[in-house]
């Protein structure tokens, strides 16, 4: 009798699993905001170029929208900014690491750690990660942002993918990066990209969804 019982209920359960399978869909969430609409100009800084990716990169990346863009402040410091927000529809892709990405195009790592930042409205939690590609060093500070939460961490955003999906039918999310290439102390470069962080998260939240 116990044996049936146990029986029955993994079968329910089994039904009830291929069922979510099978009628489960998220949404195709749409950003806020398009990223042509993304300030050239704010504080000290201002746009020095736009760079598209080719169609191939594209297709590899599948993002909903994308900003690519170079910075530079009144003093002549440059940073890069990128961000990739995927919907979550069937047509997106996922989001990309820069610990699988960089390596594949040459670059290989010196050091990463994970840390925060204070910025107007909250904290961030990010990466600071130094790559070298031949004589060229490169800062690089980026995290995942889903929903209201910036994750810094690979395991913990296939969480929140997850937790999201099942709760609220969305696998939304986003992948920022502010990079500069370290040509003078690692702490100036450091500053300089945490600097442009501070003025620039309160445009970012603007146009990612919640």
């Amino acid at each position: 009798m116990i044996s049936l019982f146990r029986f029955i209920v993994v079968y329910v359960l089994f039904v009830g699993v291929t069922l979510v399978i099978a009628f489960h869909k998220d949404m195709d969430v749409p950003i806020n905001r398009p990223f042509s609409e993304f300030p050239q100009r704010l504080q000290s800084w201002r746009m020095t170029n736009q760079a598209e990716f080719s169609a191939d990169v594209l297709s590899k990346l599948k993002p909903t929208d994308y900003l690519n863009r170079q910075y530079v402040d009144a003093g002549g410091k440059t940073v890069n900014l990128y961000i990739g927000f995927h919907g979550g529809g069937k047509d997106t892709g996922e989001l990309h690491s820069p610990k699988n990405c960089l390596p594949g195009s040459g670059w290989y790592e010196v050091s990463s750690r994970r840390g925060e930042i204070r910025v107007p409205g909250g904290t961030i939690n990010l990466v600071r990660a130094i790559y070298q590609k031949g004589e060229s060093k490169e800062l690089f500070l980026y995290w995942f942002q889903v929903r209201d939460r910036s994750i810094s961490e690979e395991y913990s955003l296939k969480m929140a993918e997850i937790v999201n999906s099942a709760f609220h039918r969305r696998r939304d999310a986003s992948f920022i990066r502010v990079s500069a290439p370290i040509d003078s102390e690692i702490d100036q470069t450091t500053a300089k990209c945490e600097s442009f962080i501070r003025d620039f998260a309160p445009v970012i939240r603007e146009f990612l969804p919640r």
